[in-house]
């Protein structure tokens, strides 16, 4: 082969699907479309499911993130994509926060937000469902950023041999670094954890407008 200026080719690894909105379930309307003012915490959360590569196999994660002071609310690792999945992030983050029946939970069309058993888990704590248009990335463009953050600052850089290893790198991460020291300019410079145990501002200027150049330009925000 190198005689004859051949190059093996190699296979591209799998690339997981972490969204199938081919299912049956109810779509909830999209309730950012609205561009909602945000200005305080456990008002809007966003949530998704990404993958990390290990040699056992991949890792998924799924994330709730508030809106208004970026923190991580809750988080769970396996390794499938069942709904429970999921409905442990959203017990881990209920169990955090507390919030009250006016808060937005946001997610795409995946077939994990729009079963049974996660809309009841939703009803039963009183959360208002939200889902983005079809194909639009740009709705949950807060949670997809926090995704590259997390691989670029955490992860890429690791070839992680168990789950557990790549699960224990990512508790680490956001309990230790993101959520309680990890800088944004969007907080003013402040942590998530420092952003919300600060004293209110006596201005408006701290409001978040959920408008275009916001979310088209949320991956920044962590820079």
């Amino acid at each position: 082969m190198r005689q004859s200026s051949l190059v093996g080719r190699s296979r591209r690894r799998r690339q997981p699907r972490t969204t199938d909105s081919r299912h049956g379930g109810p779509i909830a309307a999209n309730l950012l479309r609205e561009k909602p003012l945000v200005t305080q915490i456990d008002q809007i959360w966003v949530t998704d499911i990404t993958y990390i590569p290990t040699q056992e196999g991949f890792l998924y994660v799924a994330a709730l993130l508030d809106l208004h002071s970026r923190r991580i609310v809750g988080w769970a690792c396996g390794d499938n994509l069942e709904t429970t999945l999921c409905t442990r992030a959203l017990t881990n983050a209920l169990r955090h926060r507390r919030p009250t029946s006016k808060l937005i939970h946001h997610s795409d069309r995946g077939v994990q937000y729009a079963s049974l058993e996660y809309r009841q888990s939703l009803l039963k704590a009183g959360l208002t469902r939200s889902m983005s248009r079809k194909g639009n990335c740009y709705d949950n463009a807060f949670i997809e950023s926090f995704w590259s953050t997390l691989k670029t600052e955490c992860t890429a850089r690791t070839t992680f041999v168990k789950r557990a290893d790549a699960e224990f790198a990512i508790f680490d991460y956001i309990e230790t670094f993101y959520n309680p020291i990890r800088l944004h300019s969007s907080l003013n410079y402040r942590s998530p954890r420092d952003f919300e145990n600060a004293p209110p501002e006596p201005t408006t200027s701290s409001r978040k407008r959920l408008n275009k150049n916001s979310l088209a330009s949320s991956s920044n925000r962590y820079n």
